[in-house]
Formats: C-alpha cells, structure tokens, sequence
C-alpha cells in the first residue's frame, strides 16, 4: 500500500500544489468566521494588540486568508525532488529510485499548471474533496502542505496554547493543532510556529489526520517553513516530508522529498526594462553619443566575437527573467576565483572576459553559454571541497579555451521568444562527444599544472561515489540544458577514479559527497545565492554522510528590517 500510495505521490505530487487554491474558492472557505482575503490583511494591521489566546487565532485565520490573496499575485517557481528508500531489518536505509518536478504556480487567471518537464497538466486530474488518509497523502494532501488546512477554522480545531519559541531571531508562539472530534475527517493534525508581531504562521509540522480503519503509521508527515521576504510579508519557501514507520529499535524510511519556491520576484523584474524607458530625459539639442569607446566599426574578427557575445547574453538574460539562473552575486566571484587560479597557473590569456554564473536547480549539471561558466545549484550544493570544484570548472574552462561554441543563432532575438516552461525543450548547451573528450583531456592538462594537483584524490572520491548512486539517482543526474557528470567513460571519468583512493562508507572521516542543501542559500525573493554560513560538525556516524540525500530544512528565521527579534517578553495571552 506504502509503495502505491508512493507511485501516486510521485507522479501527481506537484501538478496539485494550485488544487489548493481551488480549495480556498470552494464554499468552505467561506465560513462564517472567516474574512475576505482583500480585507485581511488591513484588518489585522488596525487591529490592537490581543488580549486573548482566542484574538490570537482569530489573527492568525486572518493572516492565512490574507496569504492566499497574495499567492494569487504571484508565480514563483517550484521545485520538488523526491527519493524513495528501502530499508533492511535493522533499519539502515538504501536509496533505490528518485523523482523530480519543476514548474512554476500560475494563479491571476486560476489554478493553472506550468511545468517545465512535461508533466501532465491539472486539467487532466479530476478534482475531488478527499475523504481518506489514503487520498491525503496523494495530490490534494501534497498541495496542503502549502498552509495547515484552507478550513483551519474554529469550528474544525481546538487549538492549544504550548511556549515561546525562538526560531532564529523570530519569537514565536507555539500553539499545538488537533480536530475536533466532528470535524470532517483527514484534518490537519500538528504543531505550528506563530511570530508574535503580525501573527503570521511561519512553520507548521504535521501530518493529515488518519480516518478509522488507515493505520496512523502510513502517513505522510511534513515540516513547511516560511520566510519574511518583505516587510510584514512571509510567503512559503520550504517543505520536508517523510514516510516512515517505526518498530522498536528500528525505524524504517519510505520516502523523503524537498520542495522549494523562488522567483517571487520574477514579475517586477520583467517590468524593470519598461520602468527605464520612463527615466530617460531629454539632454538639449546637441547630439547624443555613444560614450562606451568604440569610435569605429568592428572589423570582420571583432564582428564575429561581438555576435557570439549578442548570443551568449541573449541566452542568460533569457534564463534569469525566467528565473532558472541567479543574478550575479557572491558565488560567481568565488567561481570566477577558481577560474584565475586555473588560469593564471597555466599561463593562460584568454584576451577578453569570462563570467560563472549559478542554475537555482537541484539536478547535477554544469555548461557552458559562450564565455560563461554555468554550474547548478545542486551540484555546488555535494562537491565536498574545493579541489572537487575546480575539476567541475576545468572541464567547462576547456571548452571555452578549445573554442567550442554555443548555438550562434541564439543572437537573433526571435530565438528568445517562447513560453517560460519550454526553456529546455529550446535552450540546448551540450556538446558533441569529442568535444567532451578533448575537453577532459585539457581539463587534466590544466590541473596537474595547478594548486589543486595535489588535491585531486578527494575529487576523484567524489566521481567514485557519484558513478556508485548513479544507478538509483537518473533524475537528479540527469542535466536539462548541459551534459551529463555520469558519463563512466569519460577519460575525467576514468583517470581521476584510477588515482583516488578506496571508497570507504563507514569511515566518517572520508566525506566523498555531501547532501543536498549543504552550500547553497537561495533567496526565494531576488533569487541571489551564497554560500551557507553554517560551520562543519564533526560527524558521530557514518550513516550522517548522507551523500546526495535529502535531509530535513531548519533555516534561520529573521524579520525583513529588523536587526533582531529581542523585544520585552510578554505573558502568553490567557485563554
């Protein structure tokens, strides 16, 4: 049952994340101690401090209804990536398959599924009120993990006043959820985290409540994290669900996935060239010229470059408006750095610049768009150190120093007219075989002549690992828009396997990969990425390597404008 219950998730799971909307239209959601999502927001801002626990959960179901309305004003992307485990009678967990999702929530005009993969649309799923916890965990259930119940009403919940709390720098009421007992059945069933300034719900954790005759085991649980993106404005950023089941002793994982949003931003950054148009004045009569330097025509060599360069910019600047690449931000310039290293150590000039820039998607990929380096944010997120990094970048490197070329008819404008979810179907970066081999043979060239010649066994452990979970991760190795790391074959492949050392899975001293989330911050607003400020924990066990898994999120809440959450402790309000 856990199994098919698992197939359905996986296959349907992130189509229904807008089915929850729908919900929020449905004559339940109209209840009669309910507000409209236009006026929630305003009345809870005129509204004075509260004097009960009771005011308190009335601000709280008023912040949720506002929540909704703001969502309909967006369309960020999500991304969900799932892995299914099998575990033996002791417990330990083995990844056997993975599963991935991309797509972006489209709700001006309705629930409307944008996927970038191909998944079926939401039109081709029939819509129904779940009843059962067998359905919860299905499409429906994975869309409610976006807020605890569209019905989170009083007449369906007893709600329980517990702590304060601290997540970050954010102090929180704890208030714990339970149905009552005529509430219509699979309620929402857990614990959420309130912040005490605007009574916004920024963490709930939980499972869909279980029906007479389901077992309370087989469900899935999950813990949705909110982040202040803007003043007074928490939208969701993360989600972490699991399937297990525990006997004593022996605790048995089914499934995990990760979900995250970014690009809520996206629709003022389109307007941004039109917002120019509106700044530029007029000067006086007196010719305008161009103060950029060039004083003559290009000639026939400049030319071709100039066009190479209208292609390459074409292509990013296509990717990040549809927010598939970061802007450019501190990662880059730490790139770039391992770039120079590469570079200088070799004597090499390449006589014009060469940029890095960041892909905000999870599968494992790098290429090149010109004289731009593009490595994904997944794949920063496992390479354990810097050595493993600069093999990555020496390979992309090469292609630009062979003068391997980007598809030159990406200069004309035409080329980026298409819809948001064809980016992979029209964007292609790859390269021919012989062009990948030749550039793995200049990859090994330019690092046995760097500061990372001795280094390169820990890079060598990471295409060992990665060759070994292949088989059971195609979907996180599989690259949209470069080529593939997984190619055993590869002469990068096999000369740095041949010089790495034994690959030890119970040594905790041996890191070949890290898990998934270990580097990279996003930034669900402006889409910046930097590298985690998190320090290194010794490991106890081995089973905490984790290479390439998901793991749960616990990021560290601030408040947008504040420089802390330290304000007079207050009694909690009385019930």
């Amino acid at each position: 049952m856990v199994a098919e219950r698992t197939r359905e998730f996986m296959r349907e799971g992130f189509i229904c994340l807008l089915v929850l909307f729908l919900l929020a239209d449905s004559p339940a959601a109209v209840a009669e101690d309910s507000v409209t999502p236009e006026s929630a927001a305003a009345k809870t801002a005129l509204q004075p401090v509260p004097s009960s626990f009771d005011e308190v959960i009335d601000r709280v179901i008023a912040r949720e209804q506002a929540l909704l309305a703001e969502m309909r004003n967006r369309r960020p992307l999500v991304e969900t990536y799932l892995q299914d485990f099998k575990s033996d009678a002791d417990g330990n967990a083995t990844l056997v398959k993975d599963q991935y999702y991309l797509g972006r929530l489209q709700m001006s005009n309705g629930p409307e599924d944008i996927s970038f993969l191909g998944q079926p649309g939401l039109g081709k799923i029939r819509f129904h009120r779940r009843t059962t916890i067998l359905d919860r965990s299905g499409p429906i259930g994975f869309a409610e993990m976006l807020m605890p119940d569209p019905d989170l009403y009083k007449k369906n919940y007893k709600f329980k006043f517990v702590r304060r709390e601290f997540l970050g720098e954010v102090r929180c009421l704890v208030i714990d959820v339970e149905p009552k007992p005529d509430a219509p059945p699979g309620r929402f069933e857990g614990r959420m985290w309130v912040e005490d300034r605007d009574y916004n719900i920024v963490r709930f954790n939980g499972a869909y409540g279980a029906d007479s005759g389901h077992p309370r085991d087989n469900v899935l649980r999950f813990d949705s994290w909110r982040l202040n993106l803007q003043p007074g404005l928490w939208l969701p950023a993360y989600i972490y669900a699991e399937e297990s089941d525990w006997q004593p002793g022996v605790a048995r994982i089914h499934l995990k996935a990760q979900t995250r949003f970014w690009g809520y931003d996206l629709t003022n950054l389109a307007r941004n060239p039109n917002q120019e148009f509106t700044k530029i004045t007029m000067e006086s009569n007196q010719p305008v010229r161009d103060e950029s330097g060039a004083d003559a025509d290009a000639t026939p060599v400049v030319a071709a470059r100039m066009w190479e360069r209208q292609a390459e910019d074409n292509a990013i600047e296509r990717l990040q408006e549809t927010g598939l690449l970061a802007p450019q931000g501190q990662v880059d310039r730490i790139l770039e750095q391992v770039v120079k290293n590469l570079l200088i150590a070799n004597n090499i000039d390449l006589q014009s610049d060469l940029h890095c820039r960041v892909l905000l998607t999870a599968p494992l990929e790098s290429f090149t768009i010109g004289h731009t380096i593009v490595v994904s944010r997944g794949l920063l997120d496992v390479l354990p150190d810097e050595a493993s990094l600069a093999v990555i970048v020496a390979h992309e490197l090469s292609h630009v120093i062979l003068g391997h070329r980007s598809d030159p008819k990406l200069a004309f404008s035409d080329q980026m007219f298409f819809p948001d979810e064809q980016s992979f179907q029209r964007l292609n970066f790859m390269h021919r075989p012989a062009e990948e081999e030749a550039a793995d043979t200049k990859a090994l060239e330019l690092l046995e002549n760097s500061p990372y010649k001795e280094k390169l066994g820990a890079a060598g452990l990471f295409l060992k690992v990665l060759q070994q979970k292949a088989p059971d991760l195609p979907n996180l190795i599989h690259p949209h828009l470069g080529n593939g790391l997984a190619a055993g074959e590869s002469i990068r492949m096999s000369a740095l396997l041949a010089s790495a050392p034994q690959l030890d899975e119970h040594r905790t001293d041996q890191i070949a990969a890290l898990p998934l989330g270990a580097r990279i911050k996003l930034d669900p607003w402006s889409d910046q990425v930097e590298f985690t400020k998190a320090h290194c924990v010794p490991l106890v066990l081995a089973r905490e390597k984790m290479p390439f898994e998901i793991t749960p999120f616990f990021p560290y809440l601030t408040i947008v404008g504040h420089e802390n959450n330290k304000v007079a402790a207050v009694d909690p309000p009385s019930k």
